[in-house]
Formats: C-alpha cells, sequence, structure tokens
C-alpha cells in the first residue's frame, strides 16, 4: 500500500461513503471521538486510551498494517463528506472464512439509516469481493440502537453472552447476532 493510499473504499449511496482511515484524517477523527465522548462511554471500553490526537493516529497507523496483512480494515463512516463513525472488521479468521463487524456513530448523526446502510454494504462487501462464510456482530444487551442493525438486516440472534466486555467498572453482557 502506498502512502495516502485508500484500499477500501465503498460508495454505499449519494450521501454516505465508507473508506479506509489514513494518517490526514487523525485530527478529525480525534475531534469526533472528544466531541462524543460521553456518548460513546456508555458502550466502548476504548475512549480513555484515546486523549489526544495522537492516539488517533496510532489508531490509524495500527489500521493501515491491518489492511496491509489482509486481515480486516477500519473504515471512516462519510456523511455528506463529514466523518460521523467508524466501522470495521476486527480480523478474518481464515480457517474459517469468518469475521465480525464493529461500528460506532456520532450522536448527532443517528436516526438516519447511515449505520444501517454501511453495515448492509460491508456484509454484502464480506460476502461478494471477500467470499467469506460468516459475519458476526455482537452489541451489548442494553444498546438497543446498535442490536436494532443486525436485526434490522436479518442477522439471527444466536444468544447473550454473559459478562463479555468489561466497561470501564462494570461487564456488560453481549448479544450475538450472525449471518
Amino acid at each position: 500500500m502506498r502512502k495516502g493510499e485508500t484500499m477500501v473504499h465503498i460508495q454505499v449511496d449519494e450521501q454516505v461513503e465508507l473508506r479506509s482511515l489514513q494518517p490526514s484524517d487523525a485530527e478529525e477523527l480525534f475531534a469526533l471521538t472528544d466531541d462524543n465522548r460521553a456518548y460513546l462511554k456508555q458502550w466502548l471500553p476504548w475512549l480513555d486510551f484515546t486523549l489526544e490526537v495522537a492516539d488517533s493516529l496510532k489508531f490509524i497507523e495500527q489500521t493501515m498494517k491491518q489492511e496491509e496483512l489482509k486481515n480486516g480494515f477500519q473504515t471512516g463512516i462519510f456523511y455528506e463528506g463529514r466523518l460521523v463513525g467508524v466501522i470495521a472488521l476486527h480480523g478474518i479468521n481464515r480457517a474459517n472464512e469468518s469475521t465480525s463487524i464493529g461500528y460506532w456513530l456520532a450522536e448527532d448523526a443517528g436516526g438516519k439509516g447511515i449505520m444501517t446502510k454501511a453495515t448492509e454494504s460491508v456484509v454484502t462487501y464480506i460476502f461478494e469481493e471477500l467470499k467469506l462464510n460468516r459475519v458476526e456482530i455482537k452489541a451489548a444487551t442494553g444498546n438497543v440502537r446498535s442490536k436494532a442493525i443486525p436485526e434490522r438486516l436479518g442477522f439471527v440472534h444466536e444468544g447473550t453472552l454473559r459478562q463479555a466486555e468489561w466497561l470501564y467498572d462494570h461487564y456488560v453482557n453481549h448479544e450475538l447476532y450472525s449471518m
């Protein structure tokens, strides 16, 4: 991958685009994270490790290595040209041809169908381009908005993973969905 080259690019519709995060996105990613810190902290465990632009840059550099190794990706979700969130493949299990999707969206971008359309496009990419067999999405039991995405897209609810994630001062259960 050449410096600055975008490896993953998915045009979801006229308003929504998914593209690999690049070092030039670090300031915008950090600002978005920082502006949504309290909102995101309800469900995401990594906010205490993202305290300055350098932390977002380090994350982006790690995601570029992940893409180079063809072991998943982290794409920015751009709505009308503005970064509003991230959607990712956490890794690819080549032995079982499977992966999992994770995502987050800025609070003010919710309710517009952005994440449902982005996830649907990533699922299509997983099956048609990557030729994988299975994709999972996990969402905290109490995270109604996050759980609605796989439910809306026809994923199968496989069950509840008890105390699956440590979230700052308590464990949360996860609902496991697959397609």
